[in-house]
């Protein structure tokens, strides 16, 4: 009987692991189709002038998107530095006070936000930046990106905060530090690796959104890296160009589509390893403390 019941484990066992490889497998086709794509189509147009020109007219083999690629870090770098301060310190506040009513209504907000079509993000931000001001700019877009990404930093924080053992932060308290000290020093600091995966996913949707842009930002085919004024970026480029009729324009936009795929992928790349690099100090550096103690 204990043999049959071990057959029947083992089956159960092996037709489950056999499921969960079929839908990892199921989740990875689709993204190397894109990728594979994306190569075929886009690798012949990667030459240095592609990466140095200025977008050219049609049929002018020599144009680039240098000034669409620094239009999208800009804007990137404006969306995170208003969704990044505001999403963690949101995200601590709701891990701290999760069962006060205020911090109810601000997760569900949150929430809320989160589902927001990206669209409707845009038309918010004309209406309350764009038309206000007069004119189209880069701070309407990044601001726009940011607010966009914002309720995803704030709550993965809350979530990567609530898997902070309780020990750590009562200990800190013990020994004489302040609520506030003991959220940043201590509790943030252990809960930073995977603040960084949601700041890191937070940020490859800020830098592959083109329905804010359309409404902020709107494009620009000169050089400018004035925040006040419209500028160009990737997402908005691979929009022009792909739905042109011009061959060489829709080349261009393929290979906009697999630059804007490999910056992304090198900055998750990066920020792996710098917390790799973390981790083997803080494992180096502690036996080291604990010698000293003794």
């Amino acid at each position: 009987m204990t043999t049959t019941r071990a057959a029947a484990r083992r089956r159960t066992g092996t037709v489950m692991t056999t499921l969960t490889w079929g839908a990892a497998i199921v989740a990875v086709v689709p993204l190397l189709v894109i990728l594979g794509h994306l190569l075929v189509n886009g690798v012949g147009q990667l030459t240095p002038t592609f990466f140095t020109k200025m977008p050219a007219p049609p049929g002018a083999r020599t144009g680039g998107v240098a000034n669409a690629i620094v239009g999208s870090l800009l804007l990137v770098a404006i969306a995170m530095s208003v969704a990044v301060p505001v999403g963690i310190g949101a995200g601590l506040y709701l891990a701290e006070h999760r069962r006060a009513r205020f911090a109810g209504v601000v997760r569900l907000l949150a929430d809320v936000l989160s589902g927001l079509p990206s669209i409707v993000m845009g038309i918010f931000a004309w209406e309350l930046i764009v038309r206000p001001s007069g004119h189209f700019s880069a701070w309407a877009g990044g601001i726009a990106l940011g607010v966009l990404v914002m309720p995803l930093v704030a709550r993965a924080t809350e979530e990567m905060v609530r898997l902070v053992p309780v020990a750590l932060s009562e200990a800190a308290l013990a020994l004489g530090f302040s609520r506030w000290r003991t959220s940043l020093t201590v509790v943030l600091r252990t809960a930073m690796p995977g603040i960084l995966t949601a700041v890191l996913i937070a940020l490859a949707r800020a830098a592959g959104e083109t329905a804010p842009l359309l409404f902020t930002a709107f494009g620009n085919p000169f050089w400018s890296v004035d925040p006040a004024r419209p500028i160009a970026a990737l997402p908005l480029q691979i929009y022009a160009y792909a739905q042109s009729p011009y061959d060489d324009w829709r080349a261009q936009a393929w290979a906009s589509a697999l630059v804007l795929l490999v910056l992304v992928t090198l900055i998750s790349v990066a920020a792996r390893a710098v917390i790799r690099t973390r981790a083997r100090l803080l494992a180096s550096v502690t036996p080291r403390v604990g010698r000293a103690d003794d």
